[in-house]
């Protein structure tokens, strides 16, 4: 038979993006390190001229009004993976990153919500002696998955 939650996929989305260029950026990223969908929570995706492969007409693009909505309407089987600079984070270099599962990044100012981190199934991160522009963060989350890593 069967077992659907055999099959991998991952999706990676920002909430409440500061500017649209990182979300640009960020999508076309996503695109080039094989996401299966992207997503916003919060404000909105805009066209633009950084996403030069336009992934947004090219992979399921979702948006979300509030947590709430992306939290109710996650993929079954699928875990959040929160990308957020605390003591309680999982260094990425040793993450194990689930078959299944949702990568969320916060704005670039204020980062993930209280809520949105406690609603994280994990959160990572990883080294870097100053915060990064959040498109950038994002891709090298992706990065890290695409190595050959043990799957949780």
């Amino acid at each position: 038979m069967l077992d659907n939650f055999e099959n991998e996929f991952f999706g990676i989305g920002i909430q409440n993006g500061k500017t649209p260029e990182n979300l640009g950026v960020l999508w076309r990223s996503a695109q080039n390190l094989g996401a299966s969908f992207i997503f916003t929570i919060g404000n909105r995706y805009a066209k633009q001229a950084c996403d030069t492969h336009n992934a947004v007409k090219s992979m399921p693009y979702f948006h979300y009004e509030t947590f709430d909505d992306f939290y109710n309407n996650l993929p079954k089987g699928a875990r959040i993976v929160g990308v957020e600079l605390t003591n309680e984070a999982e260094d990425l270099e040793t993450f194990h990153h689930p078959r299944r599962c949702v990568y969320l990044l916060g704005a670039e100012d204020h980062g993930l919500s209280k809520q949105a981190i406690e609603k994280s199934h994990f959160l990572v991160k990883f080294k870097s002696q100053l915060s990064l522009n959040v498109s950038v963060a994002g891709s090298i989350v992706l990065y890290d998955r695409g190595i050959n890593k043990p799957r949780s």
